[in-house]
């Protein structure tokens, strides 16, 4: 298949996803995903799709790369269960934190760079994405295969304590059972965090229709001294590592059990709060109705 070609196919995938589980309505969001070719991430093909009809992968029928141009899991490391995302919900959660032209974006839990591509072109030549990965191996290969994106510093280390200086967008792409103090301290004002909150069974817990009761993304908006919270998503996605604590994990799983999370309208740096004005109340942190 020639390069046009794939352009054409990239283009039709990138409005299939844009419509794939809900409206996505950003042009902005499609274009970046009709930009960057997912085949250039992923490493040599034939490549491991997963199906979750057999909670399992099978391989493309050959290493074209038209194969990669759907809404579905490709496996990263399939032992480790590391996948590069669904689309549709990456397109979902980018058209809600909302890059812009100039900003700068952390990625959080990077994988091999793909979204990282699509934050990039998202920001543009002005803007600037930090992609941090925990895993060495897929921290190096993201390195290598971010090399051309002159906007794009990828590193390795733990999300919640490298340094990066201040963000107006801050991508978690791994589940926490709370919010690290670094990117609530680092996120400008009119900032925006993506969030994905998971109990220990919100991943590969095998009963897919109990995800949103396991598992679910807030956007965090701050405003000055405030942080506004809405959920905007269920999700099942691999542990964040060094952000997951017993105490945090409980609350969520008593949180999930009450429903309401789509009436949480904040996040509040403290525990001293009633407990009718909270989802979720934890050590040192709370989200609320109000």
């Amino acid at each position: 298949m020639t390069e046009s070609e794939l352009a054409i196919v990239r283009r039709a995938y990138a409005k299939q996803i844009m419509a794939a589980d809900r409206p996505v309505l950003s042009q902005q969001v499609e274009d970046a995903f009709a930009s960057v070719p997912r085949e250039h991430f992923l490493g040599p093909g034939p490549w491991p799709i997963f199906r979750f009809w057999q909670s399992g992968y099978m391989a493309t029928p050959s290493a074209d790369p038209v194969y990669l141009y759907t809404n579905d899991l490709v496996g990263i490391d399939p032992e480790r269960h590391i996948n590069n995302g669904q689309p549709s919900l990456h397109a979902h959660l980018l058209a809600c934190a909302a890059p812009n032209e100039g900003d700068h974006v952390v990625h959080v839990g990077a994988g091999l760079g793909y979204y990282s591509a699509i934050m990039a072109e998202m920001v543009g030549p002005p803007g600037h994405v930090t992609a941090i990965e925990y895993e060495p191996d897929l921290a190096a290969r993201a390195e290598k295969n971010l090399s051309g994106y002159a906007n794009v510093s990828a590193i390795q280390g733990d999300g919640a304590s490298a340094p990066f200086g201040m963000a107006d967008v801050i991508y978690v792409n791994a589940g926490t059972t709370k919010p690290a103090d670094t990117w609530l301290d680092q996120l400008r004002d009119r900032g925006r965090l993506i969030l994905p909150l998971t109990t220990d069974k919100g991943f590969r817990s095998g009963e897919l229709g109990r995800i949103s009761r396991r598992g679910a993304v807030f956007l965090i908006t701050r405003q000055g001294p405030d942080f506004l919270a809405r959920w905007v998503s269920p999700v099942q996605i691999y542990p964040c590592a060094g952000m997951r604590d017993e105490a945090s994990e409980e609350a969520l799983v008593a949180a999930f059990e009450k429903g309401d999370w789509r009436r949480v309208t904040r996040l509040y740096r403290t525990a001293d709060l009633p407990e009718e004005r909270c989802w979720l109340r934890s050590e040192s942190w709370s989200l609320t109705y109000e």
